[in-house]
């Protein structure tokens, strides 16, 4: 019967589309200068459309009548243009429009100077897709800006002005995206949620955001799918995985659709640290986009993924030597045992967009994702501690001769989880004159079903290691202990959670002058009410308000200077992993952490060498209060679940981009962060993401002589985080860093095909890119470190901190195509 249905309703479709007596004209609309131009109205006497970030329109016409098209800017001149097409005829149509006499004195209101007034950074996708890393993508990118820091290349979490990777909003054409629960190391991660490949448009804003965007304390990811204007299909293949996409338009343009396929494979990466083991992950997803244009004012997009992450690990063997020149030890340890975990998840997303008129639009979203996770592992370690043989020319150089501390160490767990979020949405948007009214409203549920069982043995030389802080102590072996033995340590629990959210937020702009000055106003409250039930739970209810407010600047000087501030009060409500305490018991009660947002930023447009170039400042500071702490182990985060804390960050970015190099576009960063938190009244000590200093730098370079052979530098460098402390261990007593941490991943390109090199006979003519290129990841081989394993000898009760090492040097080929 279902399948009866779908043909009927294919074949309504074909026959109704049948009698639209409609044409298409599509193309794309540039400057004097070459450079798309954003939001040009188009118009015929009963239809419209705008462009879009990257000048593509798409405009259906009535078919065998003579129809006259309008395209008009607020900065360029009007151009008028008559069709007369058959039915379902298509042609291309790329008008350059030039700059009007009237507005050359005006301050030009392009897409990109509004994104700068809301203090937002925008990235070009075809950056994104050349720069190396050892994990590639938009998260790779965002590591080159000021503020934004990660030291595990990886993992694709990051953390902004002091915050942790659960703080930080990622949209996905206005529908808000998660990641997986249970993930604790970065090589169980496989694909980041955002398909680099279906990219349009890139948005990112560090702090100070407006109330549009949800409850998160750091940052938002905002993130735009293509709209495709012509059939197309993108390859690339690597020797760590592979993706392609293909992308195609109807005839009559109503319907446009674009799928992507990705497998990635870490093992190129992982087996090269120095740990020996068996390794077969399999990282894979598919994500489609795609729109039906029903009529000129309404119009229905869909949203797809499915993903599998199967993360098999058995390690064997390995020695990490570590100390001085003088006094070098090493640790050996022998493995036996195995981790199997999987990640599966399924999301789904319609939305609805109904345009009134030219100054209502009205969208409806409905949204639903599942996840379901499993982490399996029982891993047994045996570990000598001993001193190394460092006499050059001796033939057991590197052996360890002689043992200080000999135990073991057996890791339990059997974690599952489920989880189901539905989400359902209205948006509008109304514009009168210079003023913009944007609202929502939006409920979600969530479902989790959780199991926890992990434990911990430690065994030295014999003697079973009691949990810490408990007594009585264990003195073994100069005094014998008679208490019962218990493992190190040992979580079970099983939660079965539901959280119901109502949102909304109500926003106001406008653009005016001051003066001579151009001057942007905005200003929106969001509220949120959540409630939190589940078996064995006292039922809770809480309500946070969060007013928001900016205001910029562009004076009329000689200099194009912009300056901009923005303030608000900003929650966070607790989602799942923030409800859940060390042990595992979810606390209802734990309130939404609140934070003060102060943010003052410019932006300094100029020339050098006849060449654009911005300098972009940001200050800003937070106090935060109700801070849910928190420890950080690789990339899981294991909450307090007691707001008993108060906190603070504040910092200066500072970012200059341009073209260094003629018709490319690189930058330099810098950021300075200090963040501290005061737990229970104990005094301010650095956060876990405390990471005071950082230097990035994204180039790109060719060869003079050979343009086609093209260069991308990719440079950080972080200062350590705290992080040098056993996990058990209290916070106030280990004020250690890890080292800081440096990386240098360098990518090189010949580009066979582009869009300036076509060919129309032999074996490349079917290409309209082509590429192949070589990529060093850690070009300086230097060893960075996440976390310090911590060895115990239980004879001198001394602590050894083993760091452990990401990853050295490694090579990749990888090339590109696109039909």
């Amino acid at each position: 019967m279902k399948t009866k249905f779908i043909i009927s309703a294919v074949f309504f479709i074909i026959i109704f589309s049948g009698f639209a007596q409609t044409a298409t004209i599509k193309g794309v609309i540039l400057d004097e200068f070459k450079k798309p131009i954003a939001n040009v109205n188009i118009k015929t006497d009963n239809n419209g459309t705008a462009s879009n970030s990257n000048g593509f329109y798409i405009l259906s016409i009535p078919a065998n009548q003579d129809v006259k098209v309008v395209f008009t800017h607020l900065s360029h001149k009007k151009i008028e243009s008559t069709f007369r097409l058959e039915n379902a005829e298509s042609i291309e149509f790329n008008p350059v429009m030039s700059t009007t006499v009237e507005q050359i004195a005006a301050i030009v209101v392009t897409n990109t100077r509004q994104k700068e007034v809301e203090g937002i950074i925008t990235l070009k996708p075809e950056t994104i897709r050349k720069i190396p890393g050892a994990n590639a993508g938009v998260e790779n990118l965002l590591l080159t800006l000021p503020g934004v820091s990660n030291n595990n290349e990886l993992s694709t979490q990051y953390s902004v002005r002091g915050g942790n990777y659960d703080e930080n909003l990622v949209y996905v054409n206005e529908i808000e995206v998660y990641r997986p629960f249970l993930v604790r190391s970065g090589q169980q991660e496989g694909l980041s949620f955002v398909n680099t490949d279906l990219v349009q448009n890139v948005d990112f804003s560090a702090g100070g955001f407006q109330a549009k965007y949800g409850d998160k304390l750091s940052s938002v990811l905002d993130i735009t799918y293509k709209t495709p204007y012509q059939f197309e299909i993108n390859s690339n293949l690597s020797l760590l995985g592979a993706s392609i996409s293909a992308e195609n338009i109807s005839k009559d343009s109503k319907f446009t659709s674009i799928v992507g396929l990705r497998y990635r494979n870490n093992s190129l990466l992982v087996k090269a640290k120095e740990t020996e083991i068996n390794f077969q992950p399999v990282f894979a997803d598919a994500q489609a986009f795609l729109t039906y244009k029903f009529s000129n004012k309404f119009q229905l997009s869909f949203l797809g993924n499915a993903s599998i992450n199967k993360y098999n690990y058995q390690p064997q063997t390995r020695q990490t030597n570590f100390g001085t020149l003088s006094d070098p030890i090493a640790l050996l340890v022998f493995y036996e045992g195995q981790e199997k975990d999987q990640y599966q998840t399924y999301f789904g997303a319609f939305k609805g967009t109904y345009f009134a008129n030219e100054d209502l639009t009205l969208k409806l979203i409905a949204s639903t994702y599942h996840t379901t996770e499993e982490e399996y592992f029982d891993i047994l370690a045996q570990y000598r501690l001993g001193d190394v043989n460092a006499n050059i020319g001796d033939e057991n150089l590197g052996e360890v001769e002689f043992s200080e501390g000999v135990g073991s160490q057996l890791n339990h767990g059997r974690n599952d989880l489920d989880a189901l979020i539905s989400n359902i949405e209205h948006k509008g948007d109304f514009k009168i004159d210079d003023h913009r009214i944007e609202w929502a409203v939006k409920y979600t549920h969530e479902d989790i079903r959780d199991r926890l069982v992990e434990w911990e043995v430690i065994d030295s030389a014999g003697f079973s290691i009691r949990p810490p802080k408990t007594l009585p102590i264990n003195e073994q072996p100069y005094s014998p202990y008679s208490g019962p033995i218990e493992p190190f340590q040992n979580v079970r629990k099983t939660n079965n959670t539901q959280i119901n959210r109502l949102q909304a937020y109500a926003q106001w702009s406008k653009r005016s002058t001051l003066g001579t000055s151009d001057v942007w106003y905005n200003a929106g409250v969001r509220v949120h009410n959540w409630s939190v039930n589940g078996e064995g739970l006292e039922s809770t209810s809480q309500t946070v308000f969060s007013p928001r407010a900016q205001f910029a600047i562009k004076p009329y000087w000689e200099k194009d200077m912009l300056f901009r501030i923005s303030a608000g009060l900003y929650y966070q409500p607790p989602f799942y992993r923030e409800l859940r305490d060390a042990l595992g018991e979810v606390q209802s009660d734990v309130k939404a952490q609140k934070s003060i947002h102060f943010v003052l930023g410019n932006d300094y447009s100029f020339k050098m060498w006849d060449r654009p170039f911005k300098l972009t400042s940001e200050a800003y500071y937070k106090d935060l209060s109700d801070v849910n702490t928190y420890t950080l182990e690789n990339v899981r985060i294991r909450y307090r679940a007691n707001n008993n804390a108060k906190a603070y960050a504040y910092g200066l970015d500072l970012r200059l981009n341009g073209e260094f190099v003629p018709g490319t576009e690189s930058w330099f960063s810098f950021g300075y962060l200090k963040t501290e938190e005061n737990i229970d009244n104990r005094g301010f000590i650095a956060r876990p993401t405390d990471q005071r200093l950082k230097f990035a730098a994204l180039f790109q370079d060719y060869v003079p002589n050979v343009p086609n052979l093209k260069m991308y530098l990719n440079l950080v460098y972080n200062t350590g985080l705290p992080g040098g402390s056993p996990s058990y261990a209290d916070s106030y007593s280990y004020q250690n860093r890890l080292p800081d941490y440096k990386r240098a991943d360098l990518g090189l390109q010949f580009v066979l095909v582009d869009s300036k090199k076509q060919f129309d006979r032999g074996w490349k003519k079917p290409f309209k890119e082509l590429a192949f290129g070589f990529e060093i990841y850690n070009m300086f081989d230097v060893q960075n470190s996440i976390t310090n394993t911590w060895v115990r000898d239980v004879y001198t009760k001394r602590q050894y901190a083993i760091p452990n090492f990401l990853t050295p040097r490694v090579f990749n080929v990888r090339t590109t195509m696109k039909f």
